[in-house]
């Protein structure tokens, strides 16, 4: 259950990180409250994971589920390079979290 918990505030890391674009430096009412909402509530469940994972390994996962959902967001919605070395980085992470998965 804490990897299902950790993996769902990994997926609001991405919701908080692509919305403090969107907040426009916290002057968007609507944006800044979903982007606040989210922040609490995935480092809640982050805490919440690590009471049956390791601390290392929970951030670990958590911060890389963030870096590579918002780059990949990035990508696809605000047309960012997609170049290979990016991509090449970005797949990096993901073997990195499988890696820290498996080892736990």
């Amino acid at each position: 259950m804490s990897w299902i918990i950790l993996f769902i505030a990994g997926l609001l890391e991405i919701v908080w990180a692509v919305g403090l674009k969107y907040t426009h430096g916290f002057t968007r009412l609507t944006p800044s409250i979903i982007t606040i909402s989210a922040m609490i509530v995935s480092m809640g469940m982050l805490s919440y994971a690590m009471k049956g994972l390791p601390a290392g390994t929970a951030y670990a996962i958590w911060t890389g589920i963030g870096a590579v959902g918002t780059a990949i967001f990035g990508i696809l919605v605000f047309g960012e390079s997609a170049n290979i070395y990016r991509l090449l980085s970005l797949a990096m992470i993901i073997f990195g979290i499988i890696g820290l998965k498996l080892a736990s």
